[in-house]
Formats: structure tokens, sequence, C-alpha cells
């Protein structure tokens, strides 16, 4: 790995694994700007100028940090890296975030110099609804001074569509939470969060490319911004910070679509959930409390 000085990070070579990828590793090193967390405080619509050097970071920011910094012309049609560096290539072109599972420990703080160290976890062929796809599970080690960041992520990749998104009626969840909020996130928003966490995938700001190519109805939600959504609803209302989070996206949602988070506090848990405009189930999520 390759360090340009304080505050700069470039992509470390990915190290060989297997034939699949499993086992094989890459390093980043980043810091954890001030700047930056304000700059997502004010995408969240809140005060930019709230979080401090020293300050904890709040749960998932690290995500606009460690990023990969790939040029122009590695990137793919869709806007991804193209794969077979780090992440392996596969015969599928469509790349979906399906969810993922976090551990906090210690306190990782704003300002904080930071290592990511990420690993194949498995490359799983499996057959869903719409036909083959591979799932992979990819290990993020992210540490900082006084804490550390373990996150798996679960991407999916499967064959780009031939018809239009139908979305199936659901009914909305029955059982009543005890927190309740909605957001409506904008072009404006889903830009920003796209730009500070480095994301270039079309369908978030690309109307033609979300509409024509990946037959969506419109620009997409980000997963991960929901997952920030309901990780920051729980801090928020339970007034303790995170220990562990695991999220599940179930359905997407769409761009100038209103989202209800709701959450419940059991104890040292928390349960969470975000709900589409019809009041169905699109992300699912459970928290500890610390």
């Amino acid at each position: 790995m390759r360090e340009r000085g304080a505050g700069m990070e470039e992509p470390g070579a990915a190290t060989e694994g297997d034939a699949r990828g499993i086992g094989r590793t890459e390093e980043v090193a980043d810091r954890a700007s001030a700047a930056l967390a304000g700059a997502m405080l004010a995408t969240l619509d809140r005060d930019p100028s709230a979080l401090d050097e020293g300050d904890p970071l709040p749960p998932l920011f690290h995500w606009m940090y460690c990023r990969e910094l790939a040029p122009g012309g590695q990137l793919d049609v869709d806007g991804h890296q193209k794969r077979g560096d780090f992440l392996p290539a596969l015969p599928f072109s469509r790349r979906m975030w399906a969810g993922g599972r976090l551990k906090f420990e210690g306190t990782v703080r704003v300002g904080d110099g930071l290592r990511r160290r990420s690993t194949i976890v498995s490359v799983t062929p499996k057959t869903g609804r719409s036909g083959p796809l591979v799932l992979v599970t990819v290990e993020h080690r992210i540490s900082g001074s006084d804490g550390e960041i373990v996150e798996e992520q679960d991407l999916v990749f499967l064959e780009r569509p031939t018809e239009p998104l139908v979305l199936p009626e659901r009914s909305a969840p029955e059982d009543e939470m005890e927190w309740s909020e909605s957001v409506t996130p904008n072009a404006a928003m889903l830009f920003r969060f796209s730009a500070l966490t480095f994301n270039a995938h079309r369908i978030h700001y690309d109307r033609d490319y979300a509409r024509d190519v990946e037959m969506y109805p419109d620009l997409v939600v980000h997963g991960p911004l929901t997952a920030l959504l309901l990780a920051d609803l729980a801090v928020r209302r339970s007034g303790r910070p995170l220990r562990t989070l695991n999220f599940r996206a179930r359905r997407p949602m769409f761009v100038d679509r209103t989202i209800a988070l709701q959450g419940r506090r059991e104890g040292d848990r928390a349960n969470l959930r975000a709900l589409d405009e019809t009041g169905a189930l699109a992300m699912s999520a459970h928290a500890t409390l610390a």
C-alpha cells in the first residue's frame, strides 16, 4: 500500500485469493475528516457544524472514507469500477447491495487516521426469483486510534432485466413501532450521497440509464443511505450509541417518494424498518445499543 500524506488516500494493490477471488485482500488508508462529516450532516438536512475533531463518528459515516478511487477509465458502463482486480470478474453485469452486518468496537472518532483492510469472504452462486445470481460477501475492517468497525457487505450480481420492474403489492406491517419519522429523498440528496461515498452507480443520478437500462421507474434511493437513516434514528431516539447493526434490503425505493423510518426499543436492542410510499417493507434492520 502506498500513502501520499495526511488526508490523502490511494487504493493498495489487491492480493490474490483463489480462482473465484475468495481470500483476496485490499488495504486503503485515509483520515476521517471533519469536513466530510459536516457534508454528510448537511446531506441529512442537519447542522453541518455539529461535529468537531475528536467527536465520535456517527454510525455508517465511515462509508465516506477509505473509498475506491478508480480513475474514470476504469469504470464500467454502470459507473462501478470494472471487476477483476479486487472484486471477481463475474458473468453478470447488474450489481446490488443486499445488506450487511456491522460491529462497532471501541470508538472511531472524527479526525482519526483510518486504515481499511478488505477481504472477499465468499462467492456463492444462487438462483433467485429473477434467475441465476452470485452473492459476494466482503469483510471490511476499518481501524481508528481507539476503535474498529467490522463490516460484512452482501453484494448481489445478476443479469440485467429485459422488462420494466413491477413490484408486487405488499401489505403494510401491522405491529406498532415506538418511533416514526418520514423523509422524502430528492435528486439533490441522492447526488450528494453518491458524491460523498464516491459511488458512481448511475441508477442514483442518471434517470435515462435507470429507466432504459436497469428498468427502474425512476432514480433509486441508495440502500446504504436508507441504512444510515435507520441507524441515525436508533441513536437519536434511544440516546445510546450502536454496538451492532444488521440490515437487509427488501425492495427498492425511488426518488421523491416518502419513506417511513420506524423503530422500537426492546431493552438493549432496537428493531428498525423502512417502509416505502405504499407502506410495504423496503428494509429491515436490527441493532444492539451500548
